[in-house]
């Protein structure tokens, strides 16, 4: 009997090619392929697997665990790995590997599989998934076999193989930059930005409009949280999906989410990644917004000094470990009191908070007020504050009098 691969499978070149790949090489192929908010044709894509010499195709929605599990702690955390990636391919990974190997358990497979290169961060997010959740499971890793490479060295070659073998790819030598498609984003690499001084051609981007042609008129939302979770855009109540869904269209239609930039992968080397994320920036700055109304300064303060950790870690691939949960379990209590309304003003790729509101606000018109505060607030009193706040620096500079 052939032994069993079950293969993450997205009906993209680098997948496509693999699957008839393992084929030719004797495995009894399952083409695995997740549904995580891509636009997709799923009826195609089961076609096109079973025609490239999958066995079997299993398809999985699984956008309602991958918008609960996955995004909404990286939205919790505001997190943005080196400041501005909004990690929407990395916290996606884990999510695909555990249905992965959920399926590879029920299918009795020896092997699991997936597209990733030996030079990408994909490889780990992957590998160590697999890893935590089965470790008796093998792992075939194409792109870093000699043979396989041997064959198809490139995106080039692997364009020729697919037109060899009848495999119709999205991919050409024109436009041959990979995408890769989820609730959270859209994300774009290879081919012609591996030019970093390049700008990405217009008719690349799926999800936003240019800023030349967004509207001409900011448009004015609100979004509602309960405990750090999206419950309600405009005051009308949605599941996580339908709010990310619209966010994406809101987002998209003013050019919010563009990003640009040249990060660290895991494995040493920098790479440019392009971004579009509409509805997880919108979500971002939202929540990040609300939380100043409804947490104290001490609790902020170490949510940003834990969220480059926490961002690193899902960059990495390292989310089911003892430090992942420890940090989940922190961002539980966090969020306790992060329950209201945010307004937000979107214009021509920006989003701006421009109104928050919560029953659990610490927030004290009051005592804030530069008006008559009738008595909420002792002035008289910052005198002492600021003298014994001052008891160190004055001390420091009575010994450099000393030593001049």
């Amino acid at each position: 009997m052939k032994d069993k691969v079950v293969l993450a499978y997205s009906g993209g070149l680098d997948t496509s090619v693999i699957l008839k790949w393992l084929t030719l090489k004797g495995y009894d192929v399952i083409a695995f392929a997740a549904d995580i908010g891509q636009r997709e044709d799923f009826k195609a894509l089961r076609e096109k697997a079973y025609k490239s010499g999958a066995s079997e195709v299993v398809i999985t929605d699984i956008k309602d665990g991958f918008a609960r599990d996955f995004i909404i702690p990286c939205i919790q955390f505001n997190a943005r790995y080196e400041g501005r990636y909004l990690l929407g391919t990395s916290m996606a990974r884990p999510c695909i590997a555990k249905e992965m190997v959920r399926i590879a358990n029920l299918k009795k497979a020896k092997y699991v599989a997936h597209g990733a290169t030996g030079k990408g961060n994909d490889q780990v997010r992957f590998e160590i998934s697999v890893y935590a959740l089965n470790p008796d499971l093998g792992v075939i890793v194409p792109w870093r076999d000699n043979e396989f490479r041997k064959l198809i060295p490139g995106r080039r070659e692997a364009i020729e193989f697919a037109k060899k073998h009848n495999i119709p790819v999205k991919a050409t030598v024109k436009k041959p930059w990979s995408s890769d498609e989820n609730l959270m984003h859209i994300s774009y690499e290879s081919g012609i930005l591996e030019e970093p001084a390049a700008r990405p051609p217009e008719d690349m981007f799926e999800r936003t409009r240019s800023a030349q042609k967004a509207p001409d008129k900011e448009e004015i939302i609100s979004v509602e949280f309960k405990k750090g979770i999206p419950t309600a855009i405009n005051a009308k109540k949605m599941k996580l999906v339908e709010i990310l869904l619209r966010l994406n269209e809101l987002g998209g239609r003013h050019s919010i989410g563009r990003i640009d930039m040249v990060e660290s992968r895991f494995v040493g080397m920098k790479s440019r990644g392009v971004y579009e994320t509409p509805g997880g920036e919108i979500l971002v700055t939202a929540h990040r917004d609300l939380e100043g109304i409804t947490l104290d300064n001490g609790t902020i303060q170490l949510k940003e000094t834990l969220m480059p950790r926490f961002s690193k870690l899902v960059y990495d691939g390292f989310w089911f470990t003892p430090e992942m949960d420890a940090l989940k379990a922190l961002l539980k209590a966090t969020q306790k009191y992060v329950t209201g309304r945010v307004k937000l003003a979107l214009y021509k790729g920006r989003v701006m908070a421009i109104g928050r509101e919560s029953d659990y606000s610490l927030y004290n018109q009051r005592i804030v007020s530069m008006e008559d505060d009738k008595g909420a607030f002792d002035q008289s009193l910052s005198t002492g504050f600021i003298k014994i706040l001052s008891i160190p620096v004055r001390a420091h500079y009575q010994r450099t009098r000393i030593m001049r």
